[in-house]
């Protein structure tokens, strides 16, 4: 773990729900990042007591940068090593706590960030019912963020369910009709871009996995939650930008780099897991076959392909979390593909 660049003193804020500190993750996204603290530092002392930035062991220039930043508000640490989102996300939540004692913690990656009047709608909340609450999360353009777009489970509700079965995601998605309300709606799943959750979640929860490295680890962490008795409600008041190209139609079916594939149908599996809970195995049969049939996207290396969703099915069932992203990434014939 590397040295910390510099100690934001914070200031301690009273007013709405308490002291807030927003943990951001980021990796050679330095362009992103200028925007993203900007913005956050942007907001009154009382509304934002602190911003804690991992910085994943990026090779763009952003820790130098980093290091000109004076903001008394902000603290950085730099890791050795890339640790994935799950990895960053856990020491994030974990710095914060050790420094800061907040009374909850917001989450974001580097290319996410609150719409201005987002934290003063946060701090004039009655946040007192619920142990997270989940933002709106837009694209910069205006259209619903579909990657960020909280969720029921289905194997929890029945009516989820039904509507599952005959719509798929759409079923237990929530709508664009959920954007468009004043009150608050209980979720159980969601993402960590705009996630704020209280000092009672994080007991609840603990910290991430991680070993989860990236993809699913907040989907497993917000059920986890709720499993656990957790509350989390989605505010559409609340409003994110996330200027994100990860999931766009290009790439749909695609994972570039290879060794993506392994990360993200383990953890979804995982997730499926305790989802479903006695009703996995039946799903299974359905799951498989549809993840198989992504083959087709990767012409040229499909047994590679095959090789890494197996060894990914493998490890989810015994939910083995300990491979070394170096392992993974030798799996993947040494990350020729990025």
């Amino acid at each position: 773990m590397g040295e910390i660049r510099h100690e934001g003193q914070g200031v301690s804020g009273q007013n709405g729900a308490g002291r807030l500190v927003a943990v951001v993750v980021t990796y050679n996204r330095l362009h992103q990042l200028k925007r993203t603290l900007a913005q956050l530092l942007e907001a009154a002392p009382e509304h934002l007591q602190a911003v804690v930035v991992l910085d994943n062991a990026s090779d763009d220039g952003t820790t130098a940068w980093l290091g000109t930043q004076s903001d008394p508000r902000l603290l950085v640490e730099r890791l050795a090593v890339n640790t994935g989102g799950a990895g960053g996300f856990h020491r994030g939540m974990e710095l914060a706590q050790e420094r800061f004692d907040p009374d909850w913690l917001l989450l974001m990656d580097d290319d996410a960030r609150p719409e201005p009047g987002a934290l003063a709608a946060f701090h004039g909340t009655d946040a007192g019912e619920w142990d997270a609450l989940a933002a709106a999360v837009y694209f910069p353009d205006g259209r619903i963020c579909e990657m960020n777009r909280p969720s029921r489970n289905p194997f929890w509700h029945r009516p989820s369910f039904m509507r599952t079965a005959v719509m798929g995601r759409d079923g237990f998605h929530l709508g664009p009709h959920a954007y468009d309300q004043p009150e608050r709606l209980e979720i159980d799943v969601t993402s960590f871009v705009g996630f704020f959750i209280s000092r009672e979640g994080v007991a609840r929860a603990g910290l991430p996995d991680p070993g989860l490295f990236l993809y699913g680890d907040d989907g497993l962490y917000t059920l986890r939650l709720t499993a656990r008795g957790g509350r989390i409600g989605f505010a559409p008041d609340i409003r994110f930008e996330h200027d994100c190209s990860t999931f766009s139609a290009a790439q749909r079916g695609q994972f570039r780099p290879l060794w993506k594939v392994y990360y993200y149908h383990r953890n979804l599996l995982m997730l499926y897991r305790l989802a479903a809970g006695v009703l996995f195995w039946p799903a299974l049969l359905v799951i498989v076959p549809k993840w198989l049939s992504k083959v087709k996207h990767h012409p040229g290396e499909k047994a590679l392909f095959l090789r890494l969703l197996g060894r990914a099915l493998r490890d989810g069932l015994r939910q083995r979390t300990d491979v070394a992203h170096d392992t993974v990434m030798e799996w993947s014939d040494d990350g020729r593909y990025g």
